[in-house]
């Protein structure tokens, strides 16, 4: 084996071994009152609670979940639920307040569970963000008829539901 091959072989092994430990040092804070549960699930076990402001460090993420450690214990809590980086106070119609509100993880019910999560960008993150057409290409292959959407709901037994549309942050509460 070369020189050059086995320093590739151990910077490979590096980059393998760090990959699940990426969130690890990181430093965060609670968007917003959580429990920390004991595995990465919104039915295990309630290990202890998070309040709003908490300072965390993210050990681990798996999944819509980070694992965190806390001056009120360690355990996982909804990524949606921990801003990184330094705590920032949020305006009543901020994106905070409505996203944070999101569940996610396994139900209990022994049945398939839909993750939902959303993220911000903060503005570092939007000046560095670049164009991906690959990533695009694969959105669009999920896109649907309305005639397929309605086949496959009726085959599911789902039935559409009337919602209001969010209020328009500009103007307060009113729809």
């Amino acid at each position: 084996m070369t020189h050059a091959t086995r320093c590739f072989n151990i910077l490979l092994a590096a980059l393998l071994l760090a990959a699940p430990i990426a969130h690890a040092g990181v430093s965060g804070a609670a968007v917003k009152a959580d429990e920390l549960k004991a595995e990465p699930f919104r039915d295990a076990k309630t290990v202890g609670k998070l309040a709003t402001g908490d300072k965390v460090e993210i050990l681990k993420k798996d999944g819509s979940w980070f694992q965190v450690k806390s001056a009120r214990g360690s355990g996982w809590v909804r990524m949606l639920s921990i801003r990184r980086g330094e705590a920032r106070k949020a305006s009543a119609g901020s994106e905070i307040a409505g996203l944070a509100r999101l569940a996610s993880g396994r139900a209990g019910t022994g049945r398939v569970v839909a993750t939902t999560g959303i993220r911000g960008l903060n503005e570092e993150e939007l000046k560095a963000a670049k164009f991906n057409e690959a990533e695009l290409k694969l959105a669009e292959s999920s896109l649907t008829s309305r005639a397929e959407a309605k086949k496959f709901a009726a085959k599911g037994k789902l039935s559409a539901r009337k919602l209001d549309y969010l209020p328009d942050p500009a103007q307060g509460e009113q729809p």
